[in-house]
């Protein structure tokens, strides 16, 4: 699978980038701020980095090796939510005051646990799809052209799976919808030069890594 340490030590790299922004997102998307004018869970920079880092994994190892990174990613988000409810509901010490706070920060509701779930078995999968159905026409070329496709309309799933199981009836969803699909738009044309950049440095270092090997 890799032919060079680095390629290795990158791949590991951004594996870990995605585990990461993922379980951040999970626990800071309860607040909801203001971005120009539009509402969005406080997760939506975190979790736009993971769509980032699968293009690039998709891109560099393909979509079997993409997939399993999104499946890791699940099962990590799980396993930081379990231990999240188990700091919780142990017995505080005498002398430590901050147990309300400590819950009010880290607690989730289970509907919120149940959108956070779906919305991103759903919308994961999509991406890694939709990024290979179009690299399948377009070959090699225009990467920025799925790159962008996948992550713009896997976001669009994503904010809406989310927002409506977690917020419907409680929250305008509509609203916040929008205003979390906007912000991922603008960041995800943003990040293309990026993803661009990335990918041919890891090409770059792989290469010279297996001429000099060879």
């Amino acid at each position: 699978m890799f032919s060079s340490p680095f390629e290795r030590k990158a791949f590991t790299l951004l594996t870990s980038l995605f585990i990461g922004s993922l379980v951040v997102a999970a626990f800071v998307s309860s607040k909801i701020i203001n971005i120009f004018g539009f509402t969005a869970p406080a997760g939506v920079l975190a979790y736009s980095l993971t769509f980032i880092v699968s293009d690039v994994i998709s891109e560099i190892w393909g979509k079997e090796q993409a997939n399993e990174v999104v499946r890791s990613g699940f099962f990590a988000l799980i396993a930081a939510i379990t231990l999240s409810w188990l700091a919780q509901i142990w017995d505080p010490a005498p002398f430590w005051q901050n147990q309300e706070a400590f819950k009010s920060v880290f607690s989730s509701t289970p509907r919120i646990v149940l959108a956070s779930l779906t919305a991103y078995i759903i919308s994961q999968n999509h991406d890694v799809w939709l990024f290979h159905f179009i690299k399948n026409i377009t070959g090699q070329k225009h990467l920025w052209i799925r790159n962008n496709a996948s992550t713009i309309i896997s976001q669009l799933i994503d904010s809406t799976v989310f927002v409506t199981v977690a917020f419907y009836g409680v929250l305008p969803v509509t609203d916040i919808i929008l205003g979390q699909w906007v912000a991922k738009i603008g960041i995800a044309l943003l990040d293309t030069p990026f993803v661009y950049l990335v990918v041919s440095f890891i090409r770059f270092r792989t290469a010279g890594q297996t001429r000099a090997e060879a």
